[in-house]
């Protein structure tokens, strides 16, 4: 080796040794996303809009905008969803749908405040032959009159959640106590509605259900299909309820609100209005930010 080749060697070595201290030293000052601490945001939900898909997809949309966001959910009927978070102080915020028991949450110091999300409504679906009589009724309560008349089988969830709520609130409105063989309280109730709604069908046997969990199962049914529809009693608003800290100390509240606002955001309420409608031809839920009804 020369003695040219060997000072460009020398070089080469020296200039290599630079290059990988620059590259520690600018790979130390630069924090990828996936390096960066992930702030995780919990939630407890009402079952329907989780198997529907709609919040997935609301939280993947959220997640995508903020990467360095995870969103983890638990499922469960409104009663439960409500008394996990209770139990359960790394809740952040409850997405529910019983009126009194949302009020009662927040009366009680847990919750902050309710904020309208979105709606949808419930349907009264029994056998095909109706048995009862009560198809192409608009009012639910002579539905339900016909039904304790004819002493026709009905399946209830019997498990505290929004829908067994909204059921029992229609029978007491109805002046009636439902009670004898006829009047079943499915004892897996606590799965949700897709399960209850599959139960009944297989029962050919009435119930009290909401749209989008018939629309997802339409294409499973044998037996029963929509015989009451459209009355105004029969709506399911579906809500946010942010964790007080002061309560749960444990709560992300500044994360859950930024979660919150976007929630109600033109972006996200465009996201629950078209949500269904390529694959049911119609929406599973309807945006209801800012309204003064839910």
């Amino acid at each position: 080796m020369t003695k040219e080749q060997n000072m460009n060697l020398k070089k080469f070595a020296l200039l290599a040794v630079c290059l990988v201290a620059v590259a520690a030293v600018l790979s130390a000052g630069c924090v990828t996303t996936e390096d960066a601490p992930r702030q995780v945001i919990s939630l407890s939900s009402t079952i329907g809009p989780v198997d529907a898909g709609m919040i997935p997809a609301l939280e993947d949309a959220y997640m995508e905008k903020n990467p360095n966001v995870v969103i983890r959910h638990i499922k469960a009927g409104t009663g439960a969803t409500i008394d996990t978070a209770k139990t359960n102080d790394i809740v952040d915020l409850v997405i529910v749908h019983a009126k009194s028991l949302e009020e009662q949450f927040v009366a009680d110091g847990w919750g902050t405040e309710r904020i309208p999300l979105m709606y949808n409504d419930y349907v009264l679906m029994g056998p095909a032959d109706d048995p009862a009589g009560v198809k192409g009724m608009t009012d639910i309560t002579e539905a339900l009159e016909a039904i304790e008349d004819t002493q026709s089988h009905f399946v209830s969830r019997g498990d505290n959640s929004g829908t067994n709520v909204k059921e029992k609130e229609l029978w007491t409105a109805a002046g009636i106590t439902p009670s004898g063989s006829w009047y079943e309280i499915y004892e897996k109730g606590a799965s949700g509605n897709g399960p209850t709604l599959m139960y009944t069908d297989a029962e050919d046997a009435y119930t009290v259900m909401d749209r989008a969990t018939y629309l997802t199962k339409k294409e499973s049914l044998k037996n029963i299909v929509i015989l009451v529809e459209k009355d105004e009693r029969m709506l399911n608003f579906i809500n946010i309820i942010p964790c007080n800290p002061e309560k749960m100390p444990k709560v992300d509240a500044e994360g859950a609100e930024e979660f919150i606002n976007w929630l109600v955001s033109d972006e996200a309420q465009k996201i629950i209005a078209e949500f269904g409608v390529d694959k049911y031809g119609e929406p599973l839920f309807f945006p209801n930010a800012g309204s003064d009804v839910f």
